[in-house]
């Protein structure tokens, strides 16, 4: 069983940042890429950002220079920088690991951080 553990959630002022982080882990997993996604009360579930372990980014096109996602693969963590916050981007944001384990693709999701943007 892969275990994704997201930490950095919580409360910001308009206008501020939050640094999240993600570290998937498990013997014998792969990992090819990770990403945050957020959902918001009644919204559809919406990618922030995604990066595979080789350095290939994508970002939703709210995201508009805002956020940056990076990456150590020494320790499988995934980092994402979120600036300027406004209010619209309070969700609960999730983190994403996709990967191999003995061969087979698999990913999981992590359960969840709450990113609330007070004004």
């Amino acid at each position: 069983q892969v275990r994704v553990v997201e930490s950095g959630g919580g409360l910001a002022q308009l206008g501020g940042s939050l640094r999240l982080s993600c570290t998937a882990s498990a013997s014998r997993f792969r990992l090819y890429a990770m990403g945050w996604y957020r959902q918001a009360p009644g919204e559809e579930r919406e990618l922030v950002a995604r990066i595979t372990m080789s350095g290939l980014t994508n970002y939703g096109d709210f995201v508009r220079g805002r956020f940056a996602i990076s990456r150590d693969n020494a320790d499988d963590t995934v980092y994402l920088q979120m600036n300027n916050l406004k209010p619209e981007d309070a969700a609960v944001y999730s983190c994403h690991a996709e990967g191999t384990i003995g061969g087979a693709i698999v990913d999981y999701w992590g359960q969840g951080t709450q990113v609330t943007v007070s004004s």
